[in-house]
């Protein structure tokens, strides 16, 4: 019997197993490190399409003037990025005001990213618009 140490250490099998499973643990990794990526992108694109559509809500509250029932659409430059919006204005089913759907997709394309709602009422004259509630706050005070 010979009477020196005997080495024990990987075999090339276990080595390969070993490798493999490293393999198959970093593809998954890969493979969901792209899936959160396309998802953040696609949360950014659609943050994005939302003030857009918010903005020109905004823009056609501001003209100060009655919308027509109609239907418009234009092209827009934000965040780097060409956007396409077409505003839809319906009756609403109550008298003055409006029902408003802005939806936003990319030139050239009919994917739609996002379609915001929004209403807008008859304008009022400058500093009225807050006289209801400045007489319900003076009526309420007044009872108590």
């Amino acid at each position: 019997m010979s009477s020196r140490p005997r080495n024990r250490g990987f075999t090339l099998v276990e080595v390969m197993v070993a490798l493999a499973i490293i393999a198959i643990a970093l593809t998954a990794v890969a493979a969901k490190m792209g899936r959160m990526v396309d998802t953040s992108n696609s949360m950014r694109e659609r943050t994005y399409a939302s003030w857009v559509a918010q903005n020109k809500i905004a823009e056609m509250r501001l003209a100060d003037t009655i919308p027509e029932v109609s239907s418009t659409s234009g092209e827009t430059y934000f965040a780097n990025t060409n956007w396409e919006w077409r505003a839809v204005v319906s009756e609403s089913g109550i008298e003055n005001l409006y029902r408003i759907d802005v939806t936003i997709t990319y030139p050239g394309t009919d994917d739609v990213i996002r379609t915001v709602t929004g209403f807008i009422g008859e304008p009022s004259p400058p500093g009225q618009a807050n006289r209801i509630w400045q007489q319900g706050a003076q009526s309420a005070g007044s009872t108590t």
